[in-house]
Parts: C-alpha cells; sequence; structure tokens
C-alpha cells in the first residue's frame, strides 16, 4: 500500500491512497473520473485486485475435501480470511462469522432462519424507515407467514431516529426483535445502536443491526456495541462482490435451523434424515467464494492499515466540506443530518431537476453519483419526493472531488436553466 512520509500519524492523504486504485487514474467522457458512489460499491485498491490474482493463479482449489495440498492450501487462506474479519469487528469466535454473498444474503438469513423458527401470531418485529429494503423486505414476508407484526420507527425532522416511537413499542408490544441500520444508505444518519440494543434487550428483544454502510466507514466492535446479529458486505469495502458477512452470537447461531441445506453444511445424511455441521459450516451450503474471501481478507489488511479512526475522521472531514459547498449552489435541497452522526452521504435533490437528469449530466462531467430512490421507498415517501441524487464519499475521495460535483451541479443548472 501507498505511504505518504508527510502525512501526520492517524490521518492519510487521500489524494495519496487514490494512487492505489487503478480503475480511479482513468478519464470518463474526457474528463478526469471523479468516483462519488461508494455507497452503492466502493473501488478496489490494487493490493486486492492482486489478492484475487493471485489466488487463482496457485491456490484455488475446493475447500474442505481434499487431503491435497492444493486444497489444504486454499482452505487455510479461507480460514485466514475469517480471522481477519472477526478481528476487524472485534467478535469473540470466528466461528460465529458466517461468509455469505452479500449483507442482503444475511439479512434474509436471519428473517427466514431465525424469524421461521422464533416468531408466532401477535409478535412483533421493530424496524425503522431509514431501513434498506433488504432489512425491510424479507421481513414482510416472513411476518405474514407466521401472523407477526412489524412496526416502523419514524424520523424526526433531520433525519433521526424517534427513539420515543421505540420506547411506545417495546412498552406495549411483544417485540421479539429490532432491526436497525448502523448509517442509513439514504441520509448518512448514523443511528444510537449501542442505545437502541441496550432498551431493546431490556424489553426482551434481539437486535439486528445493517452494517453495510458502517462497518466500511468507521470502527465497529460487536461487542461494545452488544447486538445479536451484524451484517455487511465485502464490495463496500474495498473488498471483490459476492463476499459478505453475518456474526451472530454464538449461542443464537447455534439453535437456528439451517439456512440452505447441501453439500459441506452437514454432519450426516441417511435416507431417513440429516444432522447439521458445526458453526459457521451449517450457514454456509455448497462451494463458497474462497478467492473474494481471500479478496476481502486483503481489503481489511489495507483498510486496518489506513487505521479506521482515520478513516472515519477523514470522512468527517469531507462530508462537512460537501455540505458546506453544495448548500451554495442555488436550488439545492439537502437532507440528513449535520453533525458528528453524519457519515460521508450527502442526498440532495436540485430545483425541479430528476435526480437521473442530474446523474446523467453529472455524467458527461466526469462525476459518477447515484440516483434514485436508493432502496429506501419507504424513506422517499416518508420525505415527499420520488427520488434523490447521492453523492457518498470514501477514502480516495477529496475536497477536490467535491468540488468538481460541485461545479458540475452548475452546469446542470445551466442547461435547465435557473430556477428550473
Amino acid at each position: 500500500m501507498s505511504t505518504h512520509t508527510t502525512t501526520p500519524p492517524g490521518t492519510f492523504d487521500a489524494r495519496q491512497v487514490k494512487q492505489d486504485f487503478p480503475i480511479l487514474q482513468q478519464t470518463v467522457h474526457g474528463k478526469p473520473l471523479t468516483y462519488l458512489d461508494s455507497a452503492a460499491s466502493s473501488q478496489k485498491p490494487l493490493v486486492v485486485i492482486e489478492a484475487l490474482d493471485a489466488y487463482y493463479r496457485a491456490s484455488n482449489a475446493n475447500i474442505h475435501r481434499g487431503v491435497y495440498w492444493l486444497s489444504e492450501h486454499a482452505t487455510a487462506l479461507y480460514d485466514e480470511a475469517r480471522e481477519k474479519v472477526a478481528r476487524f469487528i472485534n467478535a469473540p469466535d470466528p466461528r460465529s462469522c458466517v461468509f455469505v454473498r452479500n449483507a442482503t444474503e444475511a439479512l434474509n438469513l436471519v428473517a427466514y432462519s431465525w424469524g421461521r423458527a422464533n416468531l408466532e401470531p401477535g409478535d412483533t418485529v421493530v424496524l425503522t424507515l431509514l431501513e434498506h429494503h433488504s432489512n425491510i423486505v424479507p421481513w414482510q414476508i416472513v411476518t405474514a407467514e407466521r401472523g407477526a407484526t412489524i412496526r416502523y420507527v419514524d424520523i424526526d425532522h433531520d433525519g433521526r431516529l424517534r427513539l420515543d416511537q421505540l420506547d411506545h413499542y417495546l412498552r406495549t408490544e411483544r417485540v421479539k426483535l429490532v432491526g436497525v441500520t448502523h448509517v442509513a444508505n439514504a441520509l448518512g444518519t448514523i443511528n444510537p445502536v449501542a442505545e437502541i440494543a441496550a432498551r431493546a434487550h431490556a424489553a426482551g428483544a434481539l437486535v439486528l443491526v445493517d452494517g453495510a454502510q458502517s462497518v466500511p466507514h468507521m470502527p465497529v466492535d460487536v461487542q461494545a456495541l452488544d447486538v445479536d446479529f451484524l451484517a455487511f458486505s465485502g464490495h463496500k469495502m474495498l473488498g471483490p462482490m459476492g463476499i459478505g458477512v453475518l456474526w451472530g452470537r454464538r449461542e443464537i447461531l447455534e439453535a437456528m435451523p439451517p439456512f440452505l441445506g447441501g453439500g459441506d453444511m452437514i454432519r450426516e445424511v441417511t435416507t431417513c434424515g440429516s444432522t447439521w455441521a458445526d458453526l459457521p459450516a451449517k450457514f454456509e451450503a455448497g462451494t463458497p467464494s474462497v478467492g473474494d474471501a481471500v479478496g476481502l481478507g486483503a481489503a481489511i489488511d489495507y483498510l486496518t492499515a489506513l487505521g479506521m479512526d482515520a478513516v472515519r475522521a477523514h470522512e468527517r472531514e469531507i462530508v462537512a466540506y460537501a455540505l458546506e459547498r453544495l448548500a451554495q449552489v442555488p436550488g439545492v435541497t439537502l437532507y440528513g443530518p449535520t453533525g458528528e452522526d453524519r457519515a460521508g452521504v450527502v442526498s440532495f435533490t436540485l430545483d425541479d431537476i430528476h435526480p437521473h437528469d442530474i446523474a446523467s449530466i453529472l455524467d458527461s462531467e466526469g462525476v459518477a453519483i447515484r440516483a434514485g430512490h436508493h432502496c429506501a421507498q419507504p424513506l422517499m415517501d416518508r420525505l415527499g419526493v420520488v427520488a434523490t441524487a447521492r453523492a457518498s464519499f470514501y477514502v480516495y475521495n477529496s475536497e477536490e472531488d467535491v468540488d468538481r460535483l460541485a461545479d458540475a451541479l452548475q452546469t446542470v443548472r445551466r442547461i435547465f436553466g435557473p430556477g428550473a
């Protein structure tokens, strides 16, 4: 990984970090690429690309099944990646870190395994209006099957959760689980997960956290948060697509039935029935994505070298600059909180111009953002908009990228005309 000798300890130079990312060295439509869509998927540093290449060149084999050297070596690499994940989130036992394809699959695993086994008629699952569809739709399916109910915690005018509503549901209903995003993907709100967990546990409920937007961007410690499940994706934290993690308390995971059936998740199969393998194999049926796990391990090494406190400090600075800079663009409306509970996501609208038109013109200027409902349609309904434009920042973004975004928005206004 690149180093920058003049950078103070505990910080990094985003312009220097950017040099580690081959894809960011290109031009788009004749303009330097300004990538501001890391909340959807981050770019990959060369060390991750090289780790994937090295695995497939020299180590590729099916794991846990072969007694030959190549299989045993691939198995060791896979297990080492799991250990890196556990250290990264301070999980007490690597065996409680289950590899899945992405955070969506992790959330579905909890809903279909734990939910179907534990929810009964009259039970309640509490979610929030900040949730990604991945933490809404599975619960809608499972609660409909089981005769349970979903309640949603509203937000205030700044985009922060109404915890008084959470308290009301915990006090008046039989809440079995609270599902909450750590960082809202559309607004950047950082939710007080540890406080929510304490309140939920006092009422006898479990806590499932969608960490897709937090684990890549700030220190996350599952023991300090005192939650029961944490889901996150590799592709949002500099790793490959196709790999994610579900961490769960070991005693809860051991009590849950399998999610998928097949090879590697069994202890014994007879014509009369089957018994299950120990964790984490019970939830990892079939041939896993070993190369992607290795790539995730390389991404964790990269982020660890940067320092997650430094990653968070950098994003806090750049989002503050972005909020200030974009507020100077006439016609821009910004959404979400300001202050320490704001992550590196900025959603906005510009006059009456559709966000898709904004994103299309920005693309012609080499600026890549996301436009749409961001898989958060209930939140869009709550905000009274169909969609927003969203710029999201990461370790390779600098104030120069924010300036390019702001300048490109002026181009959008010139094309559509003032007050469009």
